[in-house]
C-alpha cells in the first residue's frame, strides 16, 4: 500500500541553539537530527518526512541564522536558511523562552514578516506547563500568538502538528519511490563531496566551506534526469582514527554510516591533489560493509596531482569490490554528467539477475580453470549454483563439503564471477553450502 502524499513543505528556522534539531527529532519521532550543546550544530537544510494523524509533509531543518555574524560561513548558513523559508508553505520560528526576545529574534521576525508566508512562532525550552506565559513576550515580534513548548519533553508539540497541519496546502509531491537510486556521497572531510553534490544539482542546496566537517548531518537530496529518480545523500566527513571522532563529529560519523547503509550506489571521493591515502581506503571499506556498489570519484581534477592510471593500481590491489574510478572537477563542470551515466550502470548490475545456465557453465569453466583446494585427499567439487538475492547480488554454490573452502580460493571465485559479469564495483556475496 502506497504511502500518502505530502501535505507541504514546513521550514524551521531561529537563532543559533534555542533548539531547532531537538524540535525536529521530537516531531520526526528520530534522531536524524545532530543535536549537541555547541551552538550553530546544523549548517545545512535537513529534509525529513513527518506524520501526525495520517497526514505527512516536509519537515526542513535549517542552520541557526546570525545575522550579526559576518563570518562566511555564517553567511552561508543565513543563506540557505532563506532559500528553505522561500522554498517552504510555512515556517516554524524558533525562540528560546528562557533567553527572551534577542536582537536576532527580532531581525529574523523582520525577514519572515516580509516574507509574507504563514509563520507559527514557538517559544521554546518552556519545561514547565504552569510557565507557559513566558511565550507571551514574544507577541511583540508580530507573528501571531506564541506557541509554549518544550521540544525535550515534548510539552506543546502536539498543539504545534495541529497548527502546522491546518496551515498546509495539501499538494507536497510524492516521495522517491522505490525505483530511485539512493546515492552515498562518501569520503574524508574536505575532500569536496558538497562541492559534487552542488555540481550535480546545478546550484547552491548544500554550503560549501574550506572548513573540514561542515556537512555535519546526511542530507537527503532528490535530483530528476530524464525519467530516472536520484536521492542524494551528502554526509559528514569519516575520519579514520576512531580518537578523532568525538562529540558532534562521532555522531555525524553514525548519520553518514546510516547514509551508506541505505543507499544503492557510494561515490567514494579520493583528493586528486593527494591522491589516495589510508583514510580512503577505510572509507571504501565503510561502502563495502554497508553493501553499496562503489564508484571512486577523482575529484579535484582540475589540481590534479595524480592520474587514475597511477591510483588504479593501489585501488585494484586494496579494494575488493575492484571499483571503476570516474575523474571529475565540481568546478568546471568535467565528468559530472559522465559520473550520473555511471551510477545509472552499476545501479543494473547491482539490481541485476544472472541466469543460472550462465552461472553453471561459468562454474564448469571454473572448475577446469583452477585445481580446487583438498585436504586429507578429499578434495573440493564446486558442483552447481543460483542467484538467490539482488541488491547486491548473492550466490549460493553448492559443493561437496563447506569445509573444504580456503579463504584464498573463495576470494578467487569471487572475483572471476565479478570479471565474468561484469560486476566491477558491485559487492558480491557467495555462500558455499552442501549439497
Amino acid at each position: 500500500m502506497s504511502e500518502p502524499p505530502l501535505l507541504g513543505t514546513v521550514a524551521i528556522v531561529g537563532f543559533p541553539n534555542v533548539g531547532k534539531s531537538t524540535l525536529v527529532n521530537r516531531l520526526t519521532e528520530t534522531r536524524a537530527a545532530v543535536v549537541h550543546e555547541t551552538p550553530g550544530v546544523t549548517r545545512d537544510r535537513k529534509e525529513l518526512v513527518c506524520e501526525w494523524s495520517g497526514k505527512r509533509f516536509l519537515l526542513v531543518d535549517t542552520g541557526g541564522v546570525d545575522i550579526a555574524d559576518l563570518s562566511p560561513l555564517t553567511r552561508s548558513i543565513a543563506d540557505q536558511a532563506r532559500e528553505a523559508v522561500a522554498d517552504a508553505d510555512v515556517v516554524v520560528f524558533v525562540t528560546d523562552a528562557r533567553a527572551g526576545v534577542t536582537p536576532g529574534d527580532e531581525e529574523i521576525a523582520g525577514i519572515l514578516r516580509a516574507s509574507h508566508k504563514p509563520v507559527l512562532l514557538v517559544a521554546n525550552k518552556i519545561d514547565d506547563p504552569q510557565r507557559d506565559l513566558d511565550a507571551l513576550e514574544f507577541h511583540r515580534l508580530g507573528l501571531g500568538d506564541p506557541l509554549p513548548l518544550s521540544a525535550l519533553h515534548g510539552h506543546g508539540t502536539g498543539d504545534l502538528l495541529d497548527a502546522t497541519v491546518a496551515l498546509l496546502p495539501g499538494d507536497g509531491g510524492e516521495t522517491p519511490g522505490e525505483d530511485a537510486i539512493r546515492v552515498a556521497i562518501l569520503g574524508r572531510p574536505n575532500v569536496g563531496k558538497s562541492t559534487l553534490l552542488n555540481a550535480l544539482l546545478g546550484r547552491e542546496r548544500v554550503i560549501v566551506s574550506e572548513v573540514p566537517g561542515t556537512t555535519r548531518d546526511a542530507i537527503d537530496t532528490v535530483l530528476e534526469r530524464d525519467e530516472q529518480t536520484f536521492v542524494l545523500v551528502d554526509t559528514a566527513g569519516l575520519r579514520r582514527k576512531r580518537k578523532h571522532r568525538q562529540g558532534i563529529e562521532y555522531y555525524s560519523e553514525l548519520r553518514a554510516l546510516e547514509a551508506a547503509e541505505r543507499a544503492d550506489v557510494a561515490l567514494v571521493l579520493v583528493d586528486a591533489s593527494e591522491g589516495v591515502v589510508e583514510g580512503d581506503l577505510a572509507v571504501a571499506d565503510i561502502a563495502r560493509k554497508a553493501d553499496c556498489a562503489t564508484i571512486v570519484v577523482l575529484s579535484k581534477w582540475d589540481a590534479k596531482q595524480v592520474t587514475i592510471e597511477e591510483i588504479r593500481p593501489e585501488l585494484t590491489r586494496r579494494l575488493r569490490q575492484r571499483p571503476p574510478v570516474i575523474a571529475v572537477s565540481a568546478h568546471t563542470g568535467r565528468g559530472v554528467a559522465r559520473l550520473l551515466d555511471e551510477v545509472e550502470k552499476l545501479y543494473e548490475k547491482y539490481v541485476g539477475r544472472v541466469s543460472t545456465p550462465e552461472l553453471n557453465r561459468v562454474l564448469r569453466e571454473l572448475r577446469e580453470a583452477r585445481q580446487p583446494p583438498s585436504r586429507n585427499g578429499k578434495r573440493l567439487n564446486l558442483l552447481y549454483g543460483s542467484q538467490v538475492r539482488t541488491r547486491p547480488p548473492r550466490f549460493r554454490l553448492h559443493v561437496n563439503d563447506p569445509s573444504l573452502v580456503t579463504r584464498d580460493y573463495g576470494y578467487w571465485v569471487e572475483n572471476e564471477l565479478r570479471r565474468r559479469f561484469d560486476l566491477e564495483g558491485v559487492p558480491v556475496s557467495i555462500d558455499f553450502v552442501r549439497r
